[in-house]
C-alpha cells in the first residue's frame, strides 16, 4: 500500500528500507492485517534524526520559498498546487 501510495514499485521501497534498517532508522513488523505486508516503525534513533533534519529543513523552506512572497501569493499558489494536484490525479486516474 505504501509504494502504491507515493508511486514506487514495491522492490524499491523494500531496498529502501532495508537501507533504513541497516542505518537503525526504522524497523519492520509483521503486519496483523495482512500476512504478505509489513508495519514499519521509526525507532528512537530514526525519530531523533528526522527531528534533526525537520527544523533546517522547514527554515530553509521558509527562507526560500515562503518569505520572499507578498501577503496575497500564498493563496494564489495554494490555488496554482490544487490545480496542478488535480490534473496530475485525473491523468493517473486516482
Amino acid at each position: 500500500m505504501l509504494a502504491s501510495r507515493i508511486g514506487w514499485q514495491r522492490s524499491r521501497l523494500s531496498h529502501h528500507l532495508r537501507r533504513r534498517e541497516r542505518r537503525g532508522l526504522v524497523r519492520r513488523a509483521e503486519c496483523a492485517a495482512d500476512s504478505r505486508g509489513a508495519e514499519v516503525m521509526l525507532t528512537t534513533e530514526g525519530a531523533e534524526a528526522f527531528k534533526r533534519a525537520s527544523l533546517p529543513h522547514l527554515r530553509a523552506v521558509r527562507e526560500l520559498f515562503a518569505s520572499p512572497l507578498t501577503r496575497d501569493q500564498p493563496a494564489a499558489v495554494e490555488q496554482l498546487a490544487t490545480t496542478l494536484r488535480t490534473g496530475l490525479e485525473s491523468s493517473r486516474g486516482a
